[in-house]
């Protein structure tokens, strides 16, 4: 039995995936806590490569059953959130110094049959110099292949995440750090440290979903219980640069590279392209992390060998790093180490449980937390069934039904529809850029707004002061950087003296 001021599950790291099992523990009846030392998806699950994607070089590695399952949530995740997730058309074109055609196309055809696809359409084989896709692309590259995986606004997964733990009665803490824990009998005693005051929550059971900070924060726990502290993961860092959208290139592109790695290029935030990314070993504070001259120079070279206009170094308009914190199993070539997520449970008798969270990709958090919840389950009495693999994250309930769309992109534009037609005095333009960050939840954001001069002041691009107020009030919001690069991408937009501006105004506001 649970205390009655104890919590079932206390969570450390707000990351993707500590946000995913406080969802998923919270519609099971749990009493959750969630405390994150910054802000929810602060770090690495806002730093990735924006993709939900079965991951198909992970074939060459032979990991059949991870591509698999992430092929499957591709499409669980799309129909959650089709206004954060949408399909991707990639381009790859064919170099005949690399991998060789019957490769790639065996390949692509084991990457649309490992699982049943719904919503996300196939490969097939392209002629370069008649496919708009070859348009941007350097003339020599004639053939290829096109196929399909799907977008996704990482850092907004993370707080719809949060939203919906919270919204199934989940306490979440953000900028709230665990200083101490100890076992005491039955319970995990957190002391968490939050603006210079200190509270203590107490649990039955404890995850350590910290990312990158998983060791540290293991070490913290194994001292407390006894244990010699054993280091399990493996930072591997990885870096993007963003360039003015590159002429022609309005698909995504994936490049093989000489050294055996891939690049993407990806469509981004209506006028840009994202690039990336590296695979670095790393072993620096993954708070310290940021991309290097190396990391710029080999992007820009290995894009630059596919693209007709080639980008320069005053390209780069932003840049961002994040450390990946892999489960180590001894592979000599980052690129190469799994991406697989492992769970460790310590369940001794005398000491509370505990589980430690190691690797994974955004695709898979969700099938991550319920085999988190399925391992907790013996030590947690009344927990409910699995539940998230059929319910609409907060704003995916685009059909106003309650139920997953049956054809997300579809159920998009059908909400933009009616949403331009509820709202006249309103630029269609802006009201699709808000339903791509809120979805069904954008009624919320505009309140009784009828014109774009109801929302107070615009603060960047369709940024405005009733938005900033709604991101404070219900996504945790509390600086301008939260708002400017995570809940939304506003930075992006702005020079560097309109940031300025930006951030007084915001920091105004918050």
């Amino acid at each position: 039995m649970r205390p009655p001021d104890a919590y079932d599950l206390a969570i450390i790291g707000g990351g993707i995936n500590g946000c995913g099992i406080a969802a998923d523990a919270a519609g099971r009846g749990l009493k959750v806590v969630l405390a994150e030392m910054g802000d929810l998806g602060g770090a690495t699950s806002s730093s990735s490569s924006k993709l939900v994607h079965g991951g198909l070089r992970y074939l060459e590695h032979y990991a059949f059953r991870l591509v698999r399952e992430a092929l499957g949530e591709r499409e669980v995740l799309l129909a959650k959130a089709p206004h954060i997730i949408w399909p991707l058309r990639f381009v790859l074109p064919h170099v005949p110094s690399q991998r060789p055609r019957w490769m790639l196309r065996a390949g692509l055809l084991l990457y649309d049959h490992l699982y049943r696809r719904k919503a996300v359409p196939g490969s097939a084989g392209l002629d370069l110099t008649r496919d708009p896709g070859g348009a941007p692309l350097k003339p020599g590259l004639t053939r290829g292949f096109a196929y399909w995986d799907c977008w996704v606004d990482d850092a907004r997964l993370v707080i719809l995440n949060a939203r919906a733990a919270a919204q199934r009665g989940a306490e979440i803490l953000p900028r709230s750090k665990v200083v101490a824990v100890r076992a005491d009998g039955a319970l995990w005693h957190l002391t968490i440290e939050n603006s210079g005051q200190e509270r203590e929550v107490r649990a039955r059971s404890l995850v350590n979903a910290a990312g990158p900070w998983v060791d540290a924060v293991g070490s913290t726990v194994d001292a407390a219980i006894g244990v010699r502290p054993e280091r399990r993961l493996r930072l591997v860092k990885g870096s993007h640069i963003v360039v003015p959208r590159i002429a022609g290139a309005n698909d995504a592109y994936l490049m093989q590279n000489a050294d055996g790695r891939i690049v993407f290029a990806l469509p981004y935030e209506e006028r840009f392209t994202l690039i990336g990314t590296t695979d670095i070993a790393y072993d620096g504070d993954p708070a310290a992390t940021a991309i290097d001259e190396g990391e710029i120079a080999y992007l820009i070279e290995a894009t630059s060998a596919f693209f007709r206009q080639p980008i320069a170094r005053a390209d780069v308009v932003w840049s961002y790093s994040g450390v990946r914190p892999l489960y180590d199993d001894q592979a000599d070539n980052p690129s190469a180490v799994t991406r697989d997520y492992h769970l460790e449970l310590d369940a001794r008798a005398g000491s509370p449980p505990l589980l430690s969270v190691m690797g994974g990709k955004v695709t898979t958090y969700r099938r991550l937390a319920e085999e988190a919840l399925d391992r907790l389950r013996p030590h947690l009495a009344g927990m409910g069934p699995a539940w998230t693999a059929n319910a609409p994250l907060p704003g995916g309930d685009l059909e106003q039904n309650g139920r997953l769309v049956a054809s997300p992109a579809m159920a998009f534009e059908r909400f933009v529809e009616r949403l331009a037609g509820e709202r006249p005095g309103f630029d269609r333009s802006y009201l699709t850029r808000l339903a791509h960050r809120h979805g069904s939840c954008v009624a919320d954001v505009l309140g009784d707004a009828t014109k774009l001069a109801d929302m107070g002041r615009l603060i960047g691009l369709s940024l405005t002061e009733r938005e900033i107020v709604y991101l404070k009030e219900h996504e945790w919001a509390m600086t301008a950087e939260d708002i400017l690069w995570r809940r939304t991408k506003a930075g992006l937009h702005l020079a560097a003296d309109e940031r300025a501006r930006a951030s007084e105004a915001i920091s105004a506001l918050l």
